[in-house]
């Protein structure tokens, strides 16, 4: 009787140690999107993941702006990162899904041009970009010579963000003056860790990705500086920053779905996002938004203001004091 009793206290034992278990398991945040702004929000959730020691789970994807709005108005993620505003059609999937969402800048970056590092070339125009990248370009414009006649006579190389990017989105826009109107035949990828690659090992290589990937691969790469007609501007922090890196700089965002920031995990990821945004900005080679903006966006999220700044449109070289007095289009709240 006494072992029968052991027995079953050690079942009972080995029950409530289950139980406890599964009670604490971590609750998972599901973030997914854009390949630019992946290097800030895996530094967030690295920080954020130690600080609640294991507590809450954060994964972070990265299929690209378009591919993340995707999942995020299926319901499937709880933040999308985004390299450039909600569209217009992805308001309505959200809308037609019930997804409401609350949008907070996170950062602001430099878009970058780079070729190879043993390229003679220094800068290039905005209108020498347009004539490689394109769509009439396709097939046509397959060496750089054939866009300055003081260039290699080397056949171009060129490497860029897949369709689902928010870079080629706004990069299209930027240079050819219609977003995703580009030529098609180069090697596109979501992964901007790819374009590195290709680039680096193509004499005559180009790409575009944002700031971080260039300040990550300095000794592999070269950024060319832009000239928008006011002479050649370096790609650098302090050149976003005070807007003269035009119209190549731009805010990066997140979208939280609202009904998640009801979930105190939720909650307190983006509270920590937004506390580290302007430290974690910096280490991973982004331009950090001032402090009060910060703290605008806290609130923003305390109240899970719903809304969009942008109107389902870009913004083509808004700088950070513009970003800043945009009014936020104010959605209301499900209760």
């Amino acid at each position: 009787m006494k072992i029968l009793k052991t027995a079953v206290a050690a079942v009972a034992a080995l029950a409530l140690t289950a139980g406890s278990a599964l009670g604490q398991q971590a609750f998972t945040i599901q973030i997914d999107g854009s390949s630019t702004v992946f290097p800030l929000s895996e530094a967030v959730a690295e920080g954020f993941q130690q600080q609640t020691s294991g507590r809450v789970r954060v994964t972070v994807g990265e299929s690209g702006t378009g591919g993340g709005f995707r999942k995020f108005c299926r319901g499937e993620t709880h933040i999308s990162n985004a390299s450039r505003p909600i569209s217009a059609s992805e308001m309505a999937a959200c809308r037609a899904a019930g997804i409401q969402y609350v949008e907070i800048p996170v950062a602001f970056d430099a878009l970058t041009v780079v070729v190879h590092p043993s390229s003679p070339l220094r800068s290039i125009t905005v209108d020498q970009l347009r004539q490689i990248w394109r769509p009439e370009a396709q097939g046509q414009v397959t060496n750089w010579r054939q866009v300055n006649p003081q260039w290699p006579d080397m056949p171009l190389a060129l490497f860029g963000p897949g369709s689902a990017s928010g870079t080629f989105d706004y990069f299209t826009e930027a240079v050819n003056g219609r977003s995703r109107a580009s030529r098609t035949d180069y090697t596109p990828s979501e992964d901007d860790n790819v374009i590195v690659q290709g680039v680096a090992s193509n004499t005559g290589g180009m790409g575009y990705f944002g700031l971080a990937y260039y300040e990550e691969n300095r000794s592999r790469l070269r950024a060319l500086a832009i000239d928008s007609g006011s002479g050649p501007v370096e790609p650098s922090v302090a050149n976003a920053a005070n807007g003269t890196y035009a119209p190549l700089s731009r805010p990066m965002f997140i979208y939280v779905n609202a009904a998640a920031l009801r979930r105190p995990q939720v909650q307190q990821f983006v509270q920590y996002f937004l506390n580290n945004g302007a430290r974690l900005s910096t280490q991973v080679g982004y331009i950090p938004l001032p402090a009060n903006a910060y703290q605008t966006y806290v609130q923003r999220a305390q109240r899970r203001t719903q809304g969009t700044a942008f109107g389902g449109r870009q913004a083509i070289g808004i700088t950070i004091e513009e970003l800043m007095a945009r009014p936020l289009i104010v959605e209301p709240v499900q209760q």
